[in-house]
């Protein structure tokens, strides 16, 4: 079966690159996916798989039946959206939607998920069950496409259960897929404040409260809260990349507004930290004259990976790309949606590696010179139909 399911990809390995080119010069944003979602619709009737969309209106969940369907349920998932990125690629599928681009991967994760659709709807009689293809929309964006996908029941009639997802890499070399089990990804909440103050001329302080100088101290003071309020052992991020004081050289401005991120392996800590971070903001602002209005936006929650699932897709690495092509992964500090998958059920959530230092493709993801070694779309799809198979036949 390895080897007839390679031979299929291998068949379809230029009609997936096509799909995957024409995805990456026509990009939309998170929620915005309506051109990609009537192309994936085309490909699917093309191909005569069945689904259904309008799924938070882009959405396309796709169902394989295989023999005695209702037997066992599985879901794939592949996210279609974009990020406000204006491409520095010179290369003929470029993106045609100026300061949208797919800088993320996430053409290669539709275009594979595509390719496992066809090869599974051709090896339905290879396999008892059912496998739901996700196309999700709005993975970069909050409150994350995958929520709203579940809320509307993306993953029942049929009920899945268990998920896997695939990510690129670039810091992987193609040909090479990686695995973590257990915790993996950070939950990730957006951090807001304004700092109220006094404004008035820079060279005379006396008759003014500085918002400059009550945010830097609570900055400062925010950072102690990782080194000195979190337990030893837990993994925690805080930090913040944007600060507008918007005076001048001779001009102590109103007010400061602040921006960051906050991202831990531990929910319970999440949760009070936030509320440490409230009160330790206002009241040093409040101390020193001022005020401060803070708020979190809480995004998603940590990824985690179903020891079981991971350790049987990291199995079927090995059989279908040798043992050389599988690595152990670190934990990461990064989010993804694809965490409140693995919080309603089984799920892995592993890389496909997309890089080729000797053909410069290093840039890393979010990046306007992102770009992957096309080679990663057979591995792609080859791999995750393999699992598919591979749950399925078991």
């Amino acid at each position: 079966m390895k080897d007839k399911i390679k031979h299929l990809v291998s068949e379809s390995a230029q009609e997936i690159l096509g799909i995957r080119r024409h995805l990456h010069a026509n990009p939309e944003l998170s929620f915005k996916e309506y051109e990609t979602s009537r192309y994936v619709s085309a490909k699917l009737d093309e191909w005569g798989v069945s689904y259904k969309n309008g799924f938070v209106e882009t959405g396309i969940v796709a169902h394989i039946e295989g023999r005695n369907p209702s037997s066992k349920v599985i879901a794939l998932r592949g996210d279609m959206d974009a990020l406000p990125i204006l491409e520095a690629n010179d290369i003929p599928y470029k993106s045609k939607n100026e300061g949208v681009m797919h800088a993320c991967g996430h053409d290669v994760h539709t275009s594979c998920v595509l390719g496992v659709a066809k090869a599974l709807n051709q090896l339905k009689d290879e396999f008892e069950g059912t496998v739901k293809i996700i196309f999700q929309p709005g993975e970069e964006r909050l409150p994350g496409g995958a929520s709203l996908m579940i809320k509307e029941g993306a993953l029942e009639n049929p009920k899945a259960s268990s998920i896997l997802g695939q990510h690129v890499l670039p810091e992987l070399e193609v040909g090479k897929v990686g695995f973590r089990s257990g915790m993996y990804m950070a939950s990730a909440d957006e951090v807001h404040f304004t700092v109220f103050g006094k404004g008035g001329h820079a060279a005379l302080p006396h008759y003014n409260i500085d918002p400059v100088l009550i945010t830097s101290h609570i900055i400062v003071a925010l950072q102690q809260l990782v080194s000195r309020r979190t337990k030893p052992g837990v993994p925690c991020v805080l930090s913040f990349g944007h600060v507008l004081a918007n005076g001048a050289t001779n001009v102590i401005p109103n007010e400061v507004k602040v921006q960051g991120t906050f991202r831990t392996m531990d929910e319970e800590w999440r949760k009070e930290a936030h509320q440490i971070m409230k009160k330790m903001a206002e009241e040093m602002a409040q101390a020193m004259g001022g005020s401060c209005d803070f708020r979190v936006d809480v995004g998603y929650p940590f990824v985690y990976n179903d020891e079981a699932l991971t350790a049987m897709a990291q199995e079927g690495a090995i059989e279908f790309l040798g043992k050389e092509n599988v690595v152990d992964l670190d934990m990461r500090m990064t989010g993804e949606d694809f965490s409140y998958y693995t919080h309603q059920m089984p799920g892995c959530f592993y890389r496909l590696g997309v890089g080729n230092v000797a053909q410069g493709l290093t840039s890393g993801l979010h990046t306007p010179t992102f770009n992957v070694d096309e080679r990663c779309l057979e591995v792609g799809t080859g791999l995750m139909t393999y699992f598919a198979y591979k749950q399925l036949s078991t």
